[in-house]
């Protein structure tokens, strides 16, 4: 492998632009393949094989692109377990960082929330994680089917959005939480809603930066870091293109990034 080949980053839809993002600002010198798959989002209400087929053909055509790694910008993806990503890949694999290194040493009174997919939730890896550190810490799961279908659809600052934001944020204040972790990568677009409705008691966690440390220093360990020159970010989707470049402008500074449709 070289230093020189790309980074791929991977997601059921538009919520992985939220990763690029910590990406591209904590490893200027590196280039980016990312693929939306929003011809098939969301993948929260999709069969385990299903999820495993989608993910195989992202992978295979990034790896026709010879990337050095793999970031997996998707929760639902990466509670599936690595092996949802075919053997036989010279890369390495990245998942979502885990809440339970996240929570700890954040949460006072011990009740944590998370808000994901219904898939997400009903593994049930996220509680197994947090309460495996500290048992005492109790962990409610808040689906929130409604979030990636109006995030998808751009219905920001809309009755609708607003609605299933109070509806979610209740379900969490009804368990006394203090601390919340955004467990869907689509999530961070309605960041700042959603801290409205809990209140500023309520700290929310985005897994993104510490998922951006571990590529940081899967690549170091391996001497594959790039350490010179400006990157190129490669912006894919499977159908919208121009839907997920208005919501790529409302994440990150878009500047040298290029917009393709493919097809897997």
């Amino acid at each position: 492998m070289d230093k020189k080949q790309p980074i791929g980053v991977i997601d059921s839809g538009v919520g992985g632009l939220t990763v690029l993002k910590w990406l591209r600002a904590k490893m200027p010198h590196e280039d980016f393949i990312f693929i939306g798959d929003t011809a098939r989002t969301p993948y929260g209400n999709r069969s385990r094989e299903q999820i495993i087929e989608f993910v195989g053909d992202m992978t295979a055509y990034l790896d026709k692109r010879h990337i050095k790694q793999l970031v997996v910008a998707c929760n639902t993806i990466t509670v599936l377990g690595k092996d949802v990503i075919q053997n036989g890949y010279d890369f390495s694999v990245i998942g979502m960082a885990k809440g339970a290194r996240m929570v700890k040493g954040v949460t006072k009174n011990k009740r944590v929330g998370f808000v994901a997919t219904d898939f997400t939730v009903s593994t049930g890896a996220h509680k197994r994680e947090i309460q495996a550190m500290d048992p005492e810490i109790q962990v409610f799961g808040q689906g929130c089917p409604k979030f990636v279908p109006l995030i998808e659809g751009e219905k920001f600052g809309t009755p609708e959005l607003a609605s299933a934001v109070q509806e979610y944020a209740d379900d969490l204040k009804a368990h006394d939480v203090d601390t919340v972790l955004l467990a869907c990568t689509h999530y961070p677009f309605v960041r700042e809603e959603l801290q409205k409705a809990l209140g500023s008691q309520v700290t929310i966690l985005d897994p993104a930066e510490r998922t951006t440390q571990d590529a940081i220093e899967d690549l170091a360990a391996r001497g594959l870091a790039q350490t010179e020159g400006i990157g190129e970010t490669e912006i894919c989707f499977t159908a919208d293109v121009e839907r997920g470049q208005r919501l790529a402008q409302r994440v990150m500074d878009t500047n040298g990034c290029v917009f393709k449709l493919i097809q897997l």
